[in-house]
């Protein structure tokens, strides 16, 4: 069992620094669960009533929108070092699985922390890492949160692959297409999108490269539409100046010829565990799944296949 307040906090502690550790999993999470958000952020209120002073008390949250499984996080790096410089006296977090979701982190946390006299505190309770018996509660917490995601991310990918094999998963669309609340994926009814979207596939067919058709627009003075899946202008649709990748991306994608289709990227295979980033394309034998007729179609699918023998022959 954790100490109480008077035995666990001890004057070097109050002459260090208080941790505020705040993180929410994904950037869904950060714009819809505010109230998670609301909770974290008061836990600068505890930190004040265990004894520090408001300008010893930083907040960290900079990771939010970042997975606990993530080991590259800015926030979590940041705390690890201050907590090595011997500058923490606690670390206080809503819960333990906001610190970490692998043991590799959560236990190098701890390890640090013992060595330094670091205390941890979160809704349960304020831990000594240097007692056995706190050390060994929080090593348990660390492991079962763990295995929580794990469970978590079986279920999520079971359910996940079961739409994926029907056709039902609700992937992101193009520009273009847009989905109903009833499911349907229809073509976006503003005529100038399609108009635009079509010039690219019919300039494309006549020019036969990329370069060519933005030399096309660009001589033109046209801008194509892009809608927006994330920043400032998330879920926007922005009319832009036409780029070569931005015409790779509308040639390249299936749905355009009405096909859904998953696993067209996939991780670099030198990508280390937990890193972030490093994806690549995949040819299209490598599709894991495919579905025909699925999205009402701007091409067909001869069209489409003899568009990704152009752009190969062009690379």
């Amino acid at each position: 069992m954790p100490l109480t307040t008077a035995e666990t906090i001890l004057p070097h502690h109050l002459d260090r620094q208080a941790y505020i550790y705040i993180r929410q999993s994904t950037p869904k999470q950060v714009r819809e669960n505010l109230a998670s958000q609301e909770n974290q952020y008061a836990l600068v209120e505890r930190a004040r009533a265990l004894g520090w002073l408001p300008h010893q008390i930083h907040v960290i949250d900079d990771d939010l929108g970042h997975s606990g499984r993530d080991r590259e996080r800015a926030g979590f790096q940041a705390l690890v070092a201050a907590v090595s410089l011997g500058q923490v006296g606690i670390i206080v977090a809503f819960e333990a699985s906001r610190l970490a979701r692998n043991n590799a982190d959560w236990y190098t946390l701890l390890d640090l922390a013992a060595v330094v006299g670091t205390l941890m505190a979160d809704s349960d309770g304020i831990f000594d890492p240097r007692c056995y018996n706190d050390r060994l509660l929080l090593g348990l917490r660390g492991m079962l949160s763990e295995a929580e995601l794990h469970l978590l991310r079986l279920r999520m990918d079971s359910g996940r692959q079961r739409q994926i094999a029907q056709g039902t998963y609700r992937q992101l669309l193009p520009t273009g297409l847009l989905r109903l609340e009833d499911g349907r994926v229809v073509k976006d009814p503003d005529q100038q999108i399609q108009h635009a979207i079509e010039l690219v596939f019919s300039r494309f067919a006549r020019l036969g490269s990329c370069m060519k058709v933005l030399r096309s627009f660009r001589d033109e003075q046209l801008l194509i539409p892009r809608r927006q899946t994330g920043g400032l202008h998330a879920g926007m649709l922005l009319w832009k100046l036409p780029t070569a990748d931005a015409f790779y991306e509308i040639l390249s994608n299936p749905a355009y010829a009405g096909a859904f289709v998953f696993g067209r990227t996939g991780p670099h295979p030198q990508r280390r565990p937990g890193q972030r980033g490093r994806i690549i394309r995949r040819p299209i034998c490598e599709w894991t799944t495919v579905h025909h007729n699925v999205y009402p179609a701007s091409i067909s699918r001869e069209q489409f296949m003899a568009n990704q023998q152009q752009l190969a022959d062009n690379a």
